[in-house]
């Protein structure tokens, strides 16, 4: 081969190099495992790789029929479009500290070789939903944004009743499941070094959210007084637990949206 010849080469190799370190967004984090090869998918969305290792996507949340209470098939098609993207594919995980969970599995954000992010393309499918961990925060804004994206087109689990978005009046019936819930914080009070972010009049009875007091922690390391929430347009996601009418705990800023 001519020495042009191996320079355009090398050309190549550097622009391909280049166009994928762009692609990739800095949130994700460092490489953790370069070559990742999955040798199968369970249904608890954890990816068992050739080697023993395993995959947990960070960020996102696929449908559940059974906790979700909704219809089984769209489980079943978020669980078929996971296969379809990740199966004989060389995955790229990524992870920023804590880089495992406490099964030891790595919490990523996985790529495949072509730049496809699989929490960006499943959260554009509406085959899943964003589900940051209290003690995550990266690259919440991208994934936020793809799930908005889907949701405006109605695109997936979207389409169904058991995922729109609540409410605080229409949240009652939901006890026990994760939900998105959008509306106004009416109040923000401190009892007792605990948070309570009101979204009706009356706190016995209507939609609430509590911030722990070991929470506050991060609240104050990330700059956010809740109290600057009152008045807000807020959407929040959690389990809906029954706790003096419907109650969801926010441990981080970052599980929540503010929108006006």
């Amino acid at each position: 081969m001519s020495l042009r010849a191996v320079c355009a080469a090398a050309a190549v190799v550097v622009c391909s190099s280049s166009s994928w370190a762009e692609a990739v967004p800095r949130c994700a984090g460092d490489v953790e495992i370069p070559d990742a090869r999955i040798m199968r998918i369970e249904h608890n969305d954890v990816l068992v790789l050739t080697d023993g290792r395993a995959l947990m996507l960070e960020g996102i949340r696929l449908p559940n029929a059974v906790q979700d209470r909704a219809p089984a098939a769209i489980g079943d098609q978020a669980f078929a479009a996971l296969i379809a993207l990740a199966k004989d594919q060389e995955l790229v995980a990524r992870a920023i500290y804590p880089k495992e969970d406490r099964y030891d599995r790595v919490r990523s954000q996985v790529f495949k070789s072509d730049g496809t992010w699989l929490q960006i393309e499943l959260l554009r499918q509406g085959l899943a939903r964003v589900d940051i961990s209290p003690d995550r925060s990266e690259c919440a804004a991208e994934l936020f944004a793809a799930e908005a994206q889907a949701r405006a087109a109605r695109a997936g689990l979207w389409a169904l009743p058991a995922y729109a978005v609540r409410t605080p009046d229409s949240v009652k019936g939901d006890i026990g499941t994760f939900q998105i819930v959008q509306g106004v914080v009416r109040s923000v009070d401190v009892r007792d070094q605990r948070t309570y972010l009101n979204f009706g009049i009356d706190w016995h009875s209507d939609f609430t959210v509590t911030i722990a007091p070991d929470d506050m922690k991060l609240f104050r390391q990330m700059g956010v007084d809740p109290r600057g929430y009152q008045g807000k347009l807020m959407r929040v996601r959690g389990l809906v637990q029954s706790i003096n009418g419907p109650e969801m705990d926010l441990a981080s800023p970052k599980q929540a949206e503010v929108l006006q």
